[in-house]
């Protein structure tokens, strides 16, 4: 079996937007730009032999207030920049009924480790919202946060806390 970093995307990947204290996702393309460190984290991942999954909620979509094909854009460009092994979206607007892939359900992590021969207990999700640390955790992974002090509070305590990506891969190197 293989190991995997789980990646969300905005706020790990991508510059998210900021208002009144709470991150949200590039509206387009021109707002989509890739965070300093990232592409330096992946390829030290990548040369040490891990695979590399983004798992990203985008209920924009899903309400209709954003374009899938913008979505699918931004992803396109990101791939195009760095060495993804597989991008899963959950498209779920988040409201009534829930889906066991809107994170924090785990269904995302564990839809990639099934097709892809992921051994969880072995692998990191690395997330900027507590979203991210309870999919993880529910899906057996150990967690990392990158803490941009966002006006919410975490549910579940991460295994570590790093302040960017490229702390966040010096974490899953080092073997701890």
């Amino acid at each position: 079996m293989k190991r995997a970093v789980f990646l969300d995307r905005d706020g790990v990947i991508n510059r998210p937007l900021v208002r009144d204290g709470k991150p949200y996702p590039p509206a387009s393309i021109a707002e989509f730009e890739i965070l300093p460190g990232v592409a330096e984290a992946c390829a030290r991942l990548k040369a040490a032999g891990w695979l590399l999954v983004v798992a990203t909620n985008q209920p924009d979509v899903g309400r209709g207030t954003q374009r899938r094909e913008e979505v699918e854009a931004m992803h396109a460009a990101m791939c195009g920049r760095l060495p993804f092994d597989r991008v899963e979206v959950c498209y779920d607007p988040g409201q009534g009924q829930p889906s066991e892939f809107r994170k924090p359900a785990p269904g995302m992590l564990l839809r990639a480790a099934r097709e892809l021969d992921i051994d969880l207990a072995q692998s990191w999700m690395i997330g900027d919202r507590w979203r991210d640390i309870d999919c993880g955790a529910a899906a057996g992974c150990r967690t990392i946060f990158i803490d941009y002090g966002y006006d919410e509070k975490l549910r579940a305590q991460p295994s570590h806390r790093a302040a960017s990506l490229l702390e966040a891969s010096a974490i899953v190197l080092s073997g701890v």
